[in-house]
C-alpha cells in the first residue's frame, strides 16, 4: 500500500526482515550440532557485532582480521564489518603460525577474531594457540575477540584477549540500551 502522506515511509528491506521468521543460515557442525539463525537474528546479532567492534576503536577504513572456522560468527563478523565499511581480512584456519605471522605482518589489524577451537575430522583443534604465536613478539598487538567452540581451557593475554559472547552482550543495541 502507497504512503498515505508525505511523512509516512515505506518499510524498507532491513525493517521488513527483521521482523520475518524466515530462516537465513542453517549451520550444522561436525559432532552433529544444528543451528539456525533467522534473518532478524542474524541481523540482530550483526548489530551486536558492529557495536563491539566499534567499542574497540574499529571505524571505517580499519582492518579486521577474521580466522575462524566455517561457523555462524564467521557470517556474523563479514556483516558487521560491512556495516562500519571496515576491511575484513581473512586469515584460513589451515594456516600454521609461521604463515599466520607471515600474514599478519602484512597488515595493520585493530581486531582479529579467532576461535578456541574447532572440530576436525571427529577430534577437537585448538585455534587459539595458533593465533597466540603467530602475535608473540609483535610491538603492536590487536585485539583478539576468542569465539568460544571448546570445552577446555584457552590460553589467554589479558587485556588483549576478549570473549565473542561477552562483548557482543556488552555492546547494546544501535540505540544505545544494554543486551540482557
Amino acid at each position: 500500500m502507497p504512503p498515505t502522506s508525505a511523512t509516512e515511509e515505506l518499510p524498507t528491506l532491513a525493517a521488513a526482515t527483521r521482523q520475518g521468521p524466515r530462516v537465513a543460515l542453517r549451520w550444522i557442525s561436525e559432532p552433529d550440532r544444528e543451528q539456525e539463525l533467522t534473518h532478524a537474528e542474524l541481523l540482530d546479532q550483526a548489530d551486536r557485532a558492529a557495536a563491539a567492534l566499534t567499542r574497540l576503536g574499529v571505524r571505517a577504513g580499519d582492518r579486521v582480521a577474521v580466522h575462524l572456522p566455517l561457523i555462524p560468527e564467521s557470517v556474523i563478523a563479514t556483516l558487521a564489518c560491512g556495516r562500519l565499511d571496515a576491511v575484513r581480512s581473512t586469515l584460513p584456519v589451515g594456516l600454521r603460525a609461521p604463515e599466520l605471522r607471515d600474514r599478519l605482518a602484512g597488515m595493520d589489524v585493530k581486531v582479529l577474531i579467532t576461535a578456541d577451537g574447532d572440530w576436525r575430522r571427529g577430534e577437537p583443534q585448538a585455534l587459539k594457540p595458533l593465533i597466540d604465536r603467530a602475535l608473540a613478539g609483535r610491538a603492536r598487538q590487536p585485539k583478539v575477540l576468542v569465539v568460544h567452540r571448546l570445552a577446555r581451557p584457552v590460553s589467554w593475554t589479558p587485556g588483549r584477549d576478549l570473549w565473542w559472547h561477552e562483548q557482543l552482550g556488552a555492546a547494546g543495541d544501535p540505540a544505545g540500551r544494554p543486551y540482557s
